[in-house]
C-alpha cells in the first residue's frame, strides 16, 4: 500500500485556523473595527452629542447581547438542539460577537458612507472571529478545508485491487484462525525497509449494498503494514462525532505513530469511516429513511475491510471504536455483533441515539416507533445478551461531567452483561478535540495485550 501523489491544494484551503496567528489577527481586526465604531464624535464635540451617542452605542451592544442570550436559551433549553450543555466560553464568544454587531448596526444610521462600509466590514469581521474562535475551542476542524467539509487528504492506493467486491447481505463471521505458537510481539522483527512512521490517507468505502452516501474514510497504516511482507495486524473501525468527519483521524495520528514506535512498528490498522454523511445531519446508526447507516457499517464497511486490507482474523483482532456520536454507534454495533467485534472503544460516547431530546429522537429518528427506539438503546441490547469474550474500554475527560456520567452508566451495563471493562479518565480533559486526543491513544494502548502486540 502506498500514497498516491497529488498536486498540492491552494495554501488558503489548508491554512491552519486552530494553531497559529489566524485567530489573533482576526481578533486584532475586530477590536480595531469595534473601537472605531464606538468612537463617533471628537472630544471637542458638544457633551450632549457625545452622551447621546454613548447611549445609542450602549443600547445597540446591549440589544445584540440580549438577542444572543435569547438564542442560546432557545437552542439549549427550549429546543435542546445540541443535546448537551453549551460551555461558557462558547456562549461568551457568541454573545460578544452579537453585541459588537449591535454596535455596528447602529452606526448605519445618520452616518457617512465610509462609516457604513466599515460597519458592514465590522459585522463580517465579528462573525468570522467568533466562528474561528469557537472552532478553535473545539479543535475538530484545524484547517479551512475541514471547516468547509472539503476533503484534501492524500488517497491511499491499496496493493490489492481497489474495487468493491459483490457482497452478501452481511459479511462472513470472523472465524478465529489457529492460534500462533507465540504472539506477534515476540515473533516480529522489523525489517530494514520499515519506515519510521505510518501513513494516513483517504480511501473510498462505497455504500454498495446500503446506498449510503459516505464521505471518504481515513486509513492509518502503521509502519509494520508498510513493509514488503507485512504481518497480519488487528483492525480498528472508528467513527467520529457530529458535527465532524473522518478527517478528525488527524488528531491522533502522532499518538498512533508514537505507540507504534514503542512497539517495533506494530500497531492496529485504523479505518475511520463516515457514519453521518454530512456534518449537519445525524441519521443515527440505524437503517431508516434518513440513511441506511447500520447496513453501511455492518455490510459495506466490513466486507470492504475483509476484501481489501491485510488484517488478522478472529473477533479478538477486530475493534469498533467511536467518539461522542460515534461512541454510541460503536457501543451499539459491538453489543449487537460480538461475532465480528471482540473489543469496543467508546470515547466519551452518548448513552443512546439522540437528536437532542427523547421526544425529538423518537419522532424524527424512529418515526414514532417506541419499540424500535427501545431496541436500539445499547443498554437494552447488552441487558438481553451475555458476552463471553468481549472487552469494552470507556474513556472520558475529568471535566466532562455530562458524558462522564453516561460512560459510567454504559460501563456498568457492559460489565453486568459479562464484558471485561476498562474505565479511563483523562485529567483536565473535556468533550472537545482533547477527548479524542486522550481517548483513542489511551484506549488503543489498553488493547495491545489483547491483540498480541505487547506482553
Amino acid at each position: 500500500m502506498k500514497l498516491k501523489d497529488k498536486s498540492p491544494m491552494p495554501s488558503l484551503i489548508t491554512l491552519n485556523i486552530v494553531d497559529g496567528s489566524v485567530l489573533l489577527d482576526l481578533l486584532a481586526v475586530s477590536l480595531l473595527a469595534l473601537v472605531f465604531l464606538l468612537v463617533r464624535h471628537q472630544p471637542r464635540s458638544p457633551l450632549g452629542e457625545r452622551r447621546r451617542w454613548a447611549f445609542v452605542a450602549a443600547t445597540g451592544g446591549a440589544c445584540g447581547a440580549l438577542l444572543a442570550t435569547l438564542i442560546i436559551i432557545l437552542f439549549t433549553q427550549v429546543l435542546n438542539v445540541f443535546g448537551v450543555p453549551l460551555e461558557w466560553d462558547i456562549r461568551g464568544w457568541f454573545i460578544a460577537a452579537l453585541a459588537a454587531m449591535g454596535v455596528a448596526v447602529v452606526n448605519l444610521w445618520h452616518s457617512r458612507w465610509w462609516r457604513k462600509v466599515i460597519a458592514v466590514i465590522g459585522v463580517l469581521a465579528f462573525g468570522l472571529t467568533a466562528s474561528v474562535a469557537i472552532n478553535a475551542s473545539y479543535g475538530f476542524n484545524p484547517t479551512v478545508a475541514s471547516l468547509l467539509n472539503i476533503n484534501v487528504g492524500h488517497k491511499i492506493v491499496i496493493s490489492k485491487q481497489e474495487q468493491q467486491p459483490v457482497v452478501a447481505a452481511e459479511p462472513n463471521p470472523l472465524k478465529p484462525p489457529p492460534a500462533p505458537p507465540k504472539p506477534l510481539w515476540q515473533t516480529w522483527t522489523p525489517p530494514a525497509d520499515m519506515p519510521a512512521v505510518g501513513q494516513l490517507g483517504t480511501v473510498t468505502v462505497p455504500g454498495t449494498v446500503s446506498g449510503f452516501g459516505a464521505r471518504p474514510a481515513y486509513l492509518y497504516l502503521p509502519p509494520a503494514a508498510l513493509v514488503a511482507d507485512p504481518p497480519t495486524l488487528p483492525i480498528v473501525i472508528a467513527m467520529m462525532g457530529q458535527p465532524g468527519g473522518p478527517d478528525s483521524a488527524n488528531l491522533y495520528l502522532d499518538s498512533l505513530n508514537a505507540i507504534a514506535n514503542a512497539h517495533k512498528g506494530l500497531a492496529p490498522i485504523v479505518l475511520t469511516i463516515d457514519q453521518i454523511g454530512s456534518p449537519l445531519s445525524d441519521p443515527l446508526c440505524i437503517d431508516s429513511p434518513r440513511g441506511h447507516v447500520y447496513t453501511y457499517v455492518i455490510t459495506d464497511v466490513l466486507s470492504w475491510v475483509q476484501h481489501n486490507l491485510h488484517v488478522a482474523q478472529g473477533p479478538h483482532n477486530w475493534t469498533v471504536a467511536g467518539y461522542s456520536n460515534g461512541g454510541e454507534c460503536a457501543l451499539s454495533f459491538g453489543a449487537k455483533h460480538p461475532e465480528f467485534f471482540g473489543s469496543i472503544l467508546d470515547v466519551s460516547g452518548e448513552i443512546g441515539p439522540s437528536l437532542g431530546d427523547t421526544a425529538t429522537t423518537l419522532r424524527i429518528g424512529f418515526g414514532g416507533d417506541q419499540a424500535f427506539f427501545d431496541r436500539e438503546q445499547p443498554v437494552n441490547i447488552m441487558a438481553a445478551t451475555h458476552y463471553d469474550d468481549m472487552v469494552a474500554v470507556f474513556t472520558s475527560g475529568s471535566t466532562d461531567t455530562y458524558f462522564g456520567a453516561e460512560q459510567n452508566q454504559a460501563q456498568a451495563a457492559a460489565a453486568a452483561a459479562g464484558m471485561t471493562t476498562v474505565r479511563l479518565v483523562g485529567p483536565g480533559v473535556g468533550h472537545r478535540s482533547d477527548a479524542i486526543k486522550f481517548g483513542f491513544p489511551a484506549g488503543i494502548s489498553a488493547l495491545y495485550q489483547r491483540w498480541g502486540l505487547a506482553p
